[in-house]
């Protein structure tokens, strides 16, 4: 057996069986199990080792072949694919109290698998083409054949597809740049096209207007699962990028670049967020600003920022599902356009475990303490502060701004002009799924080295970046 063949192809093959699965729950069930088994098997058997279960002698080999390319999971991918098919388990068993078993659980499989395959193709220049198949696995996902494709989908496809070229056509020049270091305006122009591949695939300011129609469009559940899953992969994929030219990750120029682009995203998006009336909205500038998160980390100190980044990862998986759990249960409510400020107001009193969600969601990226978001928040603004002062003082507005947001949400929420009595009208499952989630996003702030032993081996997957 190949570790290819079980984190890639595996999902992929029952992904495209759920397809013929009918039932909700046991499609959740499905999912979540086979995402739990895959998270479980990376975290206690080793790749490339010989494992001995009595009699029997199991190994994992790291690659596979594919069409003339390789495929390899070395060992050091083994504790970041414990976070992401972990992280994958709670979407997946969320899936039936968000109403979207049959949409999420067989693309989510697939996609999860192709995006998988694009860490561990070889040459990783075709990780671009794997994306670009994931974006195009993802359409029917959030756009259901029975309606019209939105503005907000062909602008995600659109965006998503523009990058793939300009990330490509880099790759080819800086296989130049490799040859003739010392070619200026060549480095120049692969760097230009990386940034703006990376741009387009990131959504970073401005190319994000996309990200807020979406979610007014489609499941706020199905959308979180691809606004989580994307723009992970895609922070992998560059990381790779850096780790593998030199060039790249020393140059301070790109650095300060990744920093005060991701200080834009973040401020942008906090303020943006301050003033929305509709959640949904709300909820995708709450993911534009945990994407500059990221970019801000990236532009740290070399022997910093891949931790700060890793460190992020769980936080940003949790607080979004949560989000977007909480959001599709208040979007059964009443009104047209059930999101809205309007709709919503008063709500907590018969949705108290989603009103919960999405406030403590919205606490925890604002870097609010007690919540899993505050260690990595921490963290980022103390490299931030040894970099730049004043870059600091304007990570705290855009926390700021998130945290605004949280409170004018929380004060419509909690508004009550017809005196309703306070009854849950969340299902079982609902509420068990919230309160399971809340009580992690408890445990990751109070308790962050929890997933200290996974944590401090992600750097490894990369030979330079961290060292």
């Amino acid at each position: 057996m190949s570790a290819p063949l079980l984190w890639i192809f595996a999902p992929i093959l029952i992904g495209g069986l759920a397809f013929l699965i009918r039932s909700p729950r046991a499609l959740t069930i499905t999912g979540g199990v086979t995402s739990l088994f895959l998270a479980g098997i990376a975290l206690i058997v080793p790749i490339d080792e010989a494992l001995r279960l009595g009699p029997v002698s199991l190994k994992i080999a790291s690659s596979a072949f594919l069409l003339g390319r390789s495929l390899v999971l070395n060992p050091s991918n083994a504790p970041f694919l414990v976070l992401l098919y972990g992280i994958c388990t709670l979407w997946f068993f969320g899936a039936e109290a968000a109403g979207v078993a049959h949409r999420l659980v067989p693309f989510g499989l697939i996609i999860t698998g192709l995006l998988v395959a694009s860490i561990a193709v070889q040459p990783f220049l075709f990780a671009g083409l794997l994306i670009e198949i994931a974006v195009l696995v993802s359409i029917p996902m959030i756009s259901p054949s029975d309606q019209a494709p939105g503005r907000g989908v062909i602008r995600f496809l659109i965006h998503q597809t523009l990058g793939m070229p300009f990330i490509l056509f880099a790759g080819w020049l800086l296989a130049g740049v490799e040859a003739s270091p010392g070619d200026l305006a060549l480095t120049i122009q692969s760097t230009a096209m990386l940034g703006l591949g990376f741009a387009f695939l990131l959504a970073v300011f401005p190319l994000y207007n996309w990200i807020p129609q979406l979610m007014e469009e489609s499941s706020p559940y199905v959308v979180g699962f691809l606004l989580w899953l994307l723009p992970t992969i895609a922070s992998i994929y560059g990381m790779g990028f850096l780790d593998r030219y030199a060039w790249l990750r020393t140059s301070p120029e790109l650095l300060a670049g990744l920093r005060l682009t991701g200080l834009l995203m973040l401020v942008t998006g906090g303020v943006w967020a301050a003033f929305q009336r509709h959640t949904g909205r709300m909820m995708a500038y709450t993911v534009v600003a945990e994407t500059g998160f990221i970019l801000i980390a990236l532009g740290l100190a070399p022997a910093t920022s891949t931790d700060i980044t890793f460190l992020l990862i769980p936080a940003r998986g949790l607080g979004i599902a949560i989000w977007a759990l909480s959001l599709s249960i208040l979007n059964s409510g009443p009104g047209e356009k059930p999101l809205s400020f309007t709709s919503i107001q008063g709500l907590a009193r018969t949705y108290p475990f989603a009103s919960a969600g999405v406030i403590l969601a919205t606490l925890s990226t604002a870097g609010f303490p007690l919540l899993a978001g505050f260690p990595p928040r921490l963290a980022l603004w103390e490299g931030l502060g040894q970099q730049s002062l004043g870059m600091a003082v304007w990570f705290l507005v855009g926390l700021l701004g998130l945290l605004i947001g949280a409170v004018r949400m929380l004060a419509v929420l909690v508004m009550n002009r017809e005196e309703t009595a306070w009854v849950s009208r969340e299902t079982w499952t609902q509420r068990g799924m919230l309160a399971a989630g809340l009580i992690v996003l408890f445990v990751l702030g109070l308790f962050p080295q929890v997933l200290h032993p996974i944590l401090e081996k992600l750097p490894l997957m990369f030979q330079h970046l961290g060292r």
